[in-house]
């Protein structure tokens, strides 16, 4: 079940708003667990039970890691500690990679003539790698003190299943959300701005990403050598326009949901492709993943502290972790090392500006940077490293013979929508749609949102009943 669903948005989100609104203030944690399951048990089936498994396992060392330090005893609660990692990070590595290591392996051992491993594929569970790091989080941030264990089941297995956040992030700390889930209190204002900010992110995701994703299937369809340098661009634009509508999108989504039932969920976007460098891209896409490896990884690795092959280390472990928790294969690690080269070569060169007022040509670093990021979706997007080759070359062969086999499907409107996309690059730095348009007072806000509930919601919805919606990227990953 997807947010942008016939089911979703007309039968399955506005029954539990009911219910959570009409039930007693005691039960409400309850109705959203229930729902939470539900709504992962309708995509994942029986993978409930490993989310389910997660939710106990963690709750139960939780509690011993708090009775531990109560009592002074800190090799218990290091060893709990450590179990729980590990035992979560082998859980996920088992679903996640354990399919890709079989290959390398069986591919290693065809060189050496050795015979194949015999293997069952391993199916993927939806949202492992979010709840897993929710559930790590929860763990490191009670060894650490910075929060303490829930001590009721239901509000520790609400933190972990959440249904707006549980697929796709935002990823959210124990120690951002625990006071949220313990007490709360939900407004009609903050319903309203919940609304308005779910209708942005679900148009972001409708109108705009999938058209461009219209556009970038066909394109990375195209058999190679049908493909010309045109439609390769073309297709990589679009790709470039789809990836950031449809996962800012979900993340609009979700923390819009959130404030229909009183949360306030953190920030995972904040118009990345508008960065004046790397080091200001991270800090804007997909924070809550950035920030979960820099506190719980980085940071205890030394960070940017010590010495410049110390610091240079650093970075390098950091993003090629960075890239293979995107996925199994050697093109997520080799996109998670060009990231580390990027980065390392701006700490280098100290050429990481995130101040505007200290560039002298911010829109011209902006193209560079959406430019250098776009060299690496190909390697992102495409399923081995072969074909990531062959589409690079297309994009530099220069030879230009039209749009060719994916000219039929550049229907004019997607066009359009994909160039209103690109456009985005040259707003204000420090312009963040989603929560402008959410609580701004200004009379241009107030105008958007009427614009936004009146024109293009319908819009929107007529598009979703149609038919033409597809699924959100990351939840692959």
């Amino acid at each position: 079940m997807v947010f942008s669903s016939i089911t979703f948005l007309f039968f399955f989100l506005p029954l539990v708003v009911v219910l959570y609104h009409v039930a007693p203030r005691p039960a409400r944690n309850t109705i959203l667990l229930i729902a939470s399951l539900l709504f992962y048990l309708w995509g994942a089936g029986i993978f409930v039970l490993l989310l389910l498994g997660a939710i106990i396992t963690n709750y139960i060392v939780g509690y011993i890691v708090m009775v531990a330090h109560e009592r002074g005893n800190r090799l218990l609660a290091a060893l709990c500690i450590t179990i729980s990692i590990v035992t979560s990070l082998v859980i996920l590595g088992w679903f996640k990679y354990s399919n890709f290591f079989v290959d390398a392996v069986n591919q290693f051992g065809g060189y050496m003539g050795v015979a194949e491993v015999a293997w069952s594929h391993v199916i993927l569970p939806i949202g492992i790698s979010f709840y897993t790091f929710q559930s790590m989080s929860y763990v490191i941030d009670i060894s650490r003190g910075k929060a303490k264990p829930m001590r009721n089941p239901i509000d520790f297995a609400l933190y972990v299943s959440f249904f707006p956040q549980l697929i796709a992030g935002p990823i959210v700390r124990f120690h951002e959300i625990d006071s949220q889930i313990r007490k709360r209190s939900e407004r009609w204002d903050g319903f309203c701005e919940g609304t308005i900010r779910f209708t942005w992110g679900l148009v972001k995701k409708v109108v705009i990403a999938d058209a461009a994703g219209a556009v970038q299937v066909r394109a990375f369809e195209i058999p190679i050598d049908e493909l010309t340098t045109e439609a390769a661009w073309i297709g990589l634009f679009a790709f470039t326009v789809q990836l950031y509508f449809d996962f800012s999108g979900y993340s609009d989504m979700a923390i819009g949901l959130g404030r229909m039932f009183g949360f306030k969920l953190p920030e995972n976007f904040k118009r990345p492709y508008s960065s004046l460098s790397f080091t200001d891209f991270w800090r804007r896409w997909h924070i809550t993943l950035s920030t979960w490896f820099r506190d719980y990884l980085f940071f205890p690795m030394g960070g940017s502290k010590g010495s410049a092959a110390r610091v240079i280390f650093n970075l390098a472990v950091l993003f090629i972790l960075v890239g293979i928790w995107h996925g199994a294969g050697w093109t997520f690690l080799i996109w998670g090392a060009y990231n580390a080269v990027l980065m390392i070569w701006e700490r280098l060169t100290k050429r990481n500006f995130i101040d505007p007022n200290a560039v002298k040509n911010p829109v011209g670093r902006r193209i560079i940077t959406v430019f250098m990021l776009m060299m690496g979706w190909p390697i992102f997007m495409c399923p081995t490293v072969t074909d990531a080759l062959a589409y690079y070359g297309r994009l530099f062969d220069f030879e230009f013979h039209g749009t060719g086999a994916l000219g039929p499907w550049l229907a004019p409107e997607n066009i359009i929508l994909m160039i209103i996309g690109g456009l985005t690059v040259f707003l204000p730095h420090d312009f963040y749609g989603g929560p402008w348009i959410t609580s701004s007072s200004s009379r241009l806000a107030t105008i958007a949102r009427a614009f936004l509930l009146f024109v293009l919601l319908p819009w929107t919805l007529m598009l979703i009943i149609s038919g033409t919606f597809s699924p959100f990227i990351y939840f692959q990953f």
